[in-house]
């Protein structure tokens, strides 16, 4: 059973920053992709960041580009996303998820597990 746990998130001032964790068990970590995405209210879910199996390449959305900075650590089946100078539209649910498919996809349909998220919230 592969279960994928978010941590991390919370409330902060607008320049603050937070380390989201997302811990996944289940399946032999270091043979996926791993992906960071976001929902804020009203919208559709959105891609954040991704990081390939070998951790040598990661894409972000232009938004985030030099705020926030995506890894992983195979040995602890844990992947990171630090978020630094954070503004209130990063306002959102932040999940992670895993990708069977080589690359750096940002589109939803590839990937195939996904964890419940946790709450950012950036006041301003």
């Amino acid at each position: 059973q592969v279960q994928l746990v978010e941590s991390g998130g919370g409330l902060v001032q607008a320049g603050g920053s937070l380390r989201l964790s997302c811990v996944v068990s289940g399946r032999t970590f270091s043979h996926y992709g791993m992906g960071w995405f976001r929902q804020a209210p009203g919208k559709e879910r959105e891609f954040v960041a991704a990081i390939t199996r070998s951790g040598t390449s990661t894409r972000y959305v232009d938004s985030v580009k030099g705020r926030f900075t995506i890894s992983r650590d195979d040995a602890a089946n844990t992947v990171f996303l630090q978020m630094n100078s954070l503004k209130p539209e990063d306002t959102a649910v932040y999940h992670c998820a895993t990708s069977s498919l080589y690359g750096l996809g940002s589109d939803i349909s590839r990937y195939d597990y996904w964890g419940q998220g946790t709450q950012v919230i950036v006041s301003s």
